[in-house]
């Protein structure tokens, strides 16, 4: 899965979290950029994110992430194994 791929199953998963088919994340977009995104959606999103990708995060990948470039990069390297 190229990492385009991987930004575009992330918008996806986003959209459906979050109700908005407007959102579109990026390497920089963080819990600022999106109204909804709070500590209670974070969660739901983790979940939502590792159930498409089949893979888990680790607690701490999980609050060590600061935006979604990370978090796509964890992603990346978690599938490729």
């Amino acid at each position: 899965m190229t990492r385009e791929e991987v930004f575009a199953t992330l918008n996806e998963v986003f959209q459906d979290v979050f109700d908005d088919e407007s959102i579109t994340v990026n390497e920089e977009t963080t819990a600022d950029d999106i109204e909804d995104w709070d500590s209670l959606e974070h969660i739901n999103l983790i979940a939502a994110v590792e159930q498409e990708f089949g893979m888990k995060f680790t607690m701490g990948q999980v609050v060590t992430m600061k935006n979604v470039g990370e978090m796509a990069d964890i992603i990346m390297s978690q599938i490729a194994d």
